[in-house]
């Protein structure tokens, strides 16, 4: 074959093999459009999880109970101060003494009193011997003045004299009788006495009534006690503290006492632990607003007047959940978009309680399905997806 037709043939043969590949390529050209046009969106699946259902409330940390401690005794001047504030301090326990001169003196003058009350009683007792026995002896002179009188020895004048003299002595008894009744009711009066000044001596001393932490100290050294002004001393009792937190009135009936609370005090880095010890019977009617007391388990690691936040666990439960990001509402219904075998299908769900960036899933959706982590995303119902599964972490 001569090199001129052979070159041509190589030629036509290239040309051949130029014009196939161009066609094969352009039959592939389509599919391979058409996979990479598919959308990359993240999605998640649903998962089971511990779902908290918390109430959150900010207050102010108040102590449990306050107690008030006043003067027993008015009018006396404060001479010294046992107790000051900050004070862990024991049930009667002294905090300050008042000035007892005034009482000292008095009791001495009663004690004198009594002396003198005493002396009396002995005497109207002397009294009534000396009286009895003059009455027996006035008895003894009727009888045998009667006897004589009966065989005409003695007169009727004489028997009704002696009759008299026996009246007389008995109504000297019945006298001193009576003088030692007085005698001993003064004595009592001025032993009561005695015991009532006895009682205000014990009460210059003024003792707490109850363990705990001296919260305020009012009394001033020099002052006079007055148990009609302002408390001398204001203690915490057993140095207890609560969290005193207002929440809405659709919140007020989920809350009941004993639930467990982390409450977040300023100053603290580590959240505290506390209990539901109380829960307002009543809502405000203006504020709509209802109280809650929390009571604090380290009474050390805050102080009364501190702002605090609270949260309080409702309950706990597992169940299928979704990133809040993955779920749209209307109001009425929520859905998600589902995705399975790359096509995405907007399905209602039921959803529950929030959890952090979380919510409960209680129906319409099967633990392990795919969804759209976002469902602000643009995608229409059918459209084919190209799905990544989200690797990161949402936290709560």
């Amino acid at each position: 074959m001569p090199a001129s037709h052979r070159r041509q043939t190589a030629l036509l043969a290239m040309a051949i093999a130029l014009m196939a590949g161009t066609a094969i390529g352009q039959d592939q050209a389509p599919a391979m459009a058409s996979e990479q046009k598919l959308p990359s969106i993240v999605v998640t699946p649903a998962k089971t999880r511990m779902i908290v259902d918390r109430v959150v409330a900010t207050g102010t940390i108040k102590a449990v109970e306050e107690v008030y401690v006043q003067p027993l005794v008015e009018g006396l001047q404060v001479k010294s101060l046992e107790a000051d504030v900050g004070d862990i301090i024991e049930a009667g326990a002294v905090m300050a003494r008042l000035n007892d001169d005034t009482l000292l003196l008095q009791r001495s003058q009663l004690v004198a009193n009594l002396a003198k009350a005493e002396a009396a009683v002995a005497q109207s007792r002397a009294q009534l011997t000396e009286a009895e026995a003059s009455q027996n002896e006035a008895l003894r002179q009727f009888e045998r003045t009667s006897r004589l009188a009966q065989s005409g020895t003695a007169t009727t004048a004489q028997r009704d004299q002696a009759e008299t003299a026996l009246a007389s002595a008995k109504a000297r008894q019945v006298t001193a009788t009576q003088a030692i009744a007085v005698a001993e009711a003064d004595m009592k009066v001025v032993e009561s006495q005695i015991a009532d000044v006895d009682l205000r001596l014990a009460r210059t001393e003024i003792k707490s009534p109850v363990s705990g932490t001296v919260a305020a100290r009012n009394a001033r050294i020099g002052a006079i006690a007055s148990g009609a002004g302002t408390p001398l001393f204001t203690i915490v009792r057993d140095g207890e503290i609560e969290l005193v937190a207002e929440v809405p009135e659709d919140v007020v009936l989920r809350l009941k006492p004993g639930q467990p609370a982390t409450i977040a005090a300023a100053g603290k880095s580590e959240p505290l632990k506390g209990t539901v010890r109380l829960v307002s019977p009543v809502v405000d009617a203006t504020t709509r607003l209802g109280s809650v007391h929390i009571a604090i388990d380290d009474d050390a690691a805050a102080r009364p007047g501190m702002f605090g936040n609270a949260s309080v666990t409702i309950s706990e439960v597992e169940a299928i959940a979704l990133p809040l990001s993955a779920v749209t509402s209307d109001g009425s219904q929520s859905t998600v978009n589902l995705v399975e075998n790359d096509v995405v299908k907007s399905v209602p769900v039921e959803t529950g309680t929030q959890d952090g960036a979380y919510v409960q899933v209680t129906d319409g959706l099967n633990e392990g399905a795919l969804v759209i982590a976002k469902a602000g995303v643009f995608v229409r119902d059918g459209e084919k997806i190209n799905p990544v599964e989200d690797t990161g972490s949402v936290s709560n």
